[in-house]
């Protein structure tokens, strides 16, 4: 349902470390940037797999933080983008594991951006 949607980062720079890093383990990458031409002069960036799906604005971030859930392929795939985004500057908000209050074979981990942001990969799979 949703094609795609996108955050307003304060530092720029730090976010898309963070998010280059982050998305790399679950095969994602930067793929776009805007010219500033047409984005009333500030830095916008997409990543994605194919196409850009989620984009980062330079500017005042949301308040409150938003959380964001990112498809993984593996439960390895989480690992390494929990690994990968706490090595980046996210914080921890929830290690790799089962959540089976939300279904058996939810495995989820949660890291906080640069803004707060609650960022998550998530797999759907049985182990």
């Amino acid at each position: 349902m949703i094609d795609h949607s996108g955050i307003s980062v304060a530092d720029f720079e730090a976010a898309r470390g963070f998010y280059d890093a982050a998305f790399a383990p679950l095969g994602a990458r930067l793929l776009m940037q805007v010219p500033m031409a047409h984005t009333g002069g500030v830095r916008v960036v997409g990543y994605g797999r194919e196409r850009p799906v989620f984009w980062l604005t330079e500017g005042a971030p949301q308040q409150p933080p938003c959380h964001v859930a990112f498809t993984a392929a593996s439960r390895d795939e989480v690992d390494a983008f929990h690994k990968a985004a706490c090595a980046a500057g996210g914080r921890d908000n929830g290690p790799p594991g089962l959540r089976p209050h939300y279904h058996a074979d939810y495995y989820g981990a949660f890291v906080l951006d640069p803004d707060g942001n609650n960022i998550e990969a998530v797999c759907h799979k049985p182990g």
